[in-house]
């Protein structure tokens, strides 16, 4: 008999004005001045759920939205590796010009899936890093509801590691703001 541990995958409220630049795991804050979508949130994910987030400022905002909007969620479990991908070099600049130098250009993501960006990461390092916090923290609390208000490509990442996808099919995925994704383990 095997144990099911769900995790509810809640990705963070839109960033403020980026301008079209790319932030990948720098620090913007999130715009989370939606009220119905927090409380849609709030009626959706379990009560007795425990709470991760990333250490970005984004997850948190998007985490402190749903409880205000009456979740009592407990106190964050703050993973460091549940960031979004480094983008390294290419952080703060904008898509068109990183876009004007990758040949070909991606369909879905900013760069293939095995593409490392200068003095950043590739989508697969992304995917082992958010793979290993899925499989620790999955045999840490077996049994239990785990909301993780994360990022899309660690979303992505989590749905690729769940269903054993190719890097290049895990990035097809469409992860918006604020919606939410179940996976069960």
């Amino acid at each position: 008999m095997s144990t099911r541990t769900r995790w509810w995958w809640v990705r963070h409220a839109p960033v403020t004005t980026t301008e079209g630049r790319i932030y990948g795991n720098s620090d913007p804050p999130a715009n989370v001045d939606d009220p119905p979508t927090y409380r849609a949130l709030a009626r959706l994910l379990p009560a007795d759920g425990m709470l991760v987030t990333s250490h970005l400022q984004r997850t948190q905002q998007t985490a402190d939205a749903i409880r205000a909007a009456g979740l009592a969620l407990p106190e964050a479990i703050v993973e460091v590796d549940l960031a979004e991908q480094n983008f390294g070099e290419w952080q703060g600049r904008k898509r068109e010009e990183v876009y004007a130098e990758l040949d070909p250009k991606h369909l879905f993501w900013l760069a293939p899936a095995r593409t490392r960006a200068p003095g950043g990461e590739s989508f697969v390092d992304l995917m082992h890093r958010v793979g290993h916090v899925i499989e620790r923290l999955t045999a840490e609390h077996a049994g239990r509801d785990i909301i993780a208000v994360g990022h899309g490509g660690a979303i992505r990442a989590a749905i690729g590691h769940a269903l054993r996808l190719d890097p290049e099919v895990a990035l097809a995925c469409q992860i918006d703001n604020c919606s939410v994704t179940r996976l069960d383990h």
